[in-house]
């Protein structure tokens, strides 16, 4: 093998575009269930505690959605915000016929 001398460039990202949606999914996923999780066994313990057996749990849970959501569309936000777009080749985003055969 013949070793490769291109340092990759400073300014491009680690990943990319899709890779890092993909990551922003899995910190979606992960972040609403450790607040349903968080919800449910808060709520459970709550209700032993406090003898309102499953009131306290239900609210919790029902307050998680929201919850869940604004956070969801805070780290989408952060996410999109980072992307750098794909440099523009010229202003000819759809080459023509003649463009594909070099003429």
């Amino acid at each position: 093998m013949i070793p490769n001398n291109n340092r990759p460039d400073k300014n491009r990202a680690p990943y990319t575009v899709g890779a890092k949606f993909m990551v922003v999914g899995g910190e979606v996923g992960c972040l609403t269930l450790l607040i349903v999780l968080g919800a449910v066994f808060g709520g459970l313990w709550l209700d032993r505690l406090f003898g309102t057996k499953p009131l306290l749990t239900v609210l919790l849970v029902l307050a998680s959605a929201p919850l869940s959501l604004v956070l969801t569309f805070w780290i989408a936000k952060r996410a999109v915000s980072s992307v750098t777009p794909p440099p523009n080749t010229e202003g000819n985003l759809h080459p023509t016929e003649g463009d594909k055969t070099g003429e």
